[in-house]
Parts: C-alpha cells; sequence; structure tokens
C-alpha cells in the first residue's frame, strides 16, 4: 500500500474520506443481509458499497466504474485493492443492489450517513448537494391527470388485447 503515498496525492477527495471515514457502520447495516457461515466467501460488503459510492460521486455506470477501478489509483487506493487485484464483476453491483439492498431506502440511508460523516470532518464544505436520482422515487408527480389517465388506458388496452384479440 506504500505506493499509494507516491501516487495518490494527500489532497485527492477519494484519499480525503478514506483515511477519515470509518465505513465500518455498512458491517452494522448489513449484518442481517449476510450469512456468514453459509456458502462461498462474499466480496467484503465495505468494498460494494464504495463501488457504488464511487458511482453517485463521479455519475458513472456499473460497468464505468468497475471499467476505472482497473487503471486509476486513486479508485483502487479508496476500494482498498492491491495494485495486481482483480476487480469485481460489474454485474455483482447489480446483484448486490438486488440481494444485499433490497429496501431502496437503505441505500439512501449509507449514502446519506457518508454525506454526514464527510460534512463533519468537512471534507464537503458544500451547503449544496447535486445527486443522480435516476433510480429513486419522485415525491409528486410529473404527469399532469390526463396523462396519467391516457397511460392507464393505453395499459387498459393492452390488457384486454392479450385476453381476447378481436377487441
Amino acid at each position: 500500500m506504500a505506493i499509494y503515498d507516491l501516487v495518490v496525492p494527500k489532497e485527492n477527495l477519494l484519499r480525503k474520506i478514506n483515511d477519515l471515514v470509518n465505513f465500518s457502520f455498512v458491517y452494522d447495516e448489513l449484518k442481517d443481509k449476510y450469512c456468514f457461515d453459509n456458502g462461498r466467501n462474499a466480496i467484503d460488503p465495505i468494498r460494494m458499497f464504495k463501488y457504488l459510492l464511487l458511482k453517485s460521486i463521479y455519475d458513472l455506470s456499473d460497468v464505468d466504474v468497475v471499467e476505472r477501478s482497473k487503471y486509476d489509483m486513486s479508485f483502487k487506493y479508496f476500494l482498498n485493492m492491491a495494485l495486481e487485484q482483480l476487480v469485481i464483476e460489474p454485474s455483482s453491483l447489480t446483484k448486490f443492489r438486488k440481494l444485499r439492498l433490497k429496501d431502496v431506502n437503505l441505500l439512501d440511508m449509507l449514502i446519506n450517513k457518508t454525506v454526514e460523516i464527510a460534512i463533519e470532518k468537512e471534507i464537503i464544505k458544500s451547503k449544496s448537494i447535486i445527486v443522480d436520482a435516476t433510480h429513486t422515487k419522485a415525491r409528486y408527480n410529473q404527469k399532469s391527470p390526463r396523462e396519467i389517465l391516457m397511460d392507464r388506458s393505453k395499459k387498459l388496452r393492452k390488457a384486454i388485447y392479450k385476453i381476447d384479440k378481436n377487441f
């Protein structure tokens, strides 16, 4: 790990986060999602969470974050990987979200916890944070009532056509 002292500067955001934040809270939040005495060893939940955190920080897809973690030394440092260590398969992130983070609010809570710690340690100094909310549910309806009715009538017609093609 000494090589990272040479290639990842002390001012690097990921280095600061990794050095200041204790991610052990991930174990506490996910302890009931893992079986510790059965099956093969799972990928470390902290590493999987950090992959998701990198995705949200740098606005990357699963494939892109895994690809970048192959060659970006700050990513490898943040993920606590040896230089020669192989990265995960991108599909592992999907499985992690579906099997371990079934509750979408859990992922939001973990990210919020990380942001709280980063603000507390003064890593994040901004008053606002921009988040990619592609996979979060909106708190209000963006469609007009007419658009909602049109969508529902379209779904109803499709359901009827499946039952009776002559309709």
